[in-house]
């Protein structure tokens, strides 16, 4: 166990999700502690999507977007990357071997239209079914894999790196992607195993200093072991959810995913959110020496501290 998780807090309990250790551990995964599903059952979201989700740690609902509302976020989302005032900004992330725009952190900071949708009843409602109520979004960004050029993503657990280096405390939190490009096998759709929300999969490895300025365009700290990784997938498989844009795609914070590259001429895009609950609220970090920028990670009071444009 690292030093800096050691030290965190002089905390009385135990933490139950040991990651960044200096030695690999007895076993490739720990047991989930926390319930999947702790919402109501009313709401958008019916109770076999529901139920997917508790089964598979993801579901995929097409159509959550209508055409109008489609047109009018990706005419946003162009806007935004086309801003080159942005394009050496801390909150944006180019391409490792290019210039290009890869993501734009806390849009919906930047664009009212992002904000108004980040509150939007119909999203809210059905993360709330999932995870329960009073969230907030902890982290939002819109993401850009251009045709030919898009990099993949290595696999990883959201949670594993916001515990290490945010502070989350558990596994209360949800991911929202909304596709505004069709998803299909060809241009790097995400990749989920299903069923892997209910492991925790501890990584080797300390945590770089200031490790989000490289970790954002290829992860290497947080990465899961080939071992587990092939222990998972042997017992889950690996999932893909494709289909048209405007599909909205939920995912649990623990869920292991990852992407391949683009390598056809179609673009991928989509807008992402990460609702968190506010009793779960970011504290020190567990596994590095300092909590990573605002932009990355919100406070409950939704607030960006550094935004200064």
């Amino acid at each position: 166990m690292s030093a800096v998780h050691a030290q965190r807090h002089n905390t009385l309990m135990e933490d139950p999700y040991p990651t960044r250790l200096a030695t690999p551990a007895e076993r490739s995964w720990l047991p989930r502690q926390e319930e999947i599903l702790r919402g109501p059952e009313e709401g958008p979201l019916t109770s076999e999507q529901r139920e997917e989700f508790r089964q598979k740690g993801y579901v995929f609902i097409p159509g959550f977007l209508d055409d109008d509302e489609l047109a009018e976020y990706q005419r946003e989302l162009d806007t935004l990357l086309a801003r080159e005032d942005y394009r050496d900004q801390d909150f944006t992330i180019t391409e490792p071997s290019s210039n290009d725009i890869r993501s734009i952190f806390a849009m919906h900071f930047l664009s009212a239209k992002f904000g108004q949708l980040a509150q939007s009843p119909k999203l809210v409602k059905s993360v709330e079914q999932l995870i329960g109520e009073d969230v907030y979004v902890m982290q939002g960004r819109i993401n850009y894999k251009p045709g030919f050029e898009g990099k993949g993503f290595d696999w990883h657990s959201d949670f594993e790196t916001w515990h290490a280096e945010d502070g989350m405390p558990r596994m209360n939190a949800i991911s929202a992607s909304i596709v505004l490009t069709d998803n299909h096998e060809f241009n790097g759709p995400l990749m989920l195993i299903p069923g892997s929300h209910e492991k925790f999969v501890p990584c080797i490895g300390e945590t770089p200093e200031d490790n989000y300025k490289s970790s954002l365009k290829k992860q290497e700290a947080g990465v899961p072991s080939r071992e587990a990784l092939a222990e998972l997938v042997a017992e889950h498989g690996i999932e893909a959810p494709k289909g048209r844009a405007g599909g909205l795609l939920l995912f649990d914070c623990n869920t292991l995913h990852g992407s391949n590259a683009n390598m056809s001429p179609d673009a991928r895009s989509n807008i992402f959110f990460v609702f968190n609950r506010r009793d779960n609220a970011l504290d020190t970090p567990f596994a590095a020496k300092k909590q990573r920028p605002d932009f990355l990670a919100h406070t409950p009071d939704g607030r960006w501290r550094d935004l200064t444009l």
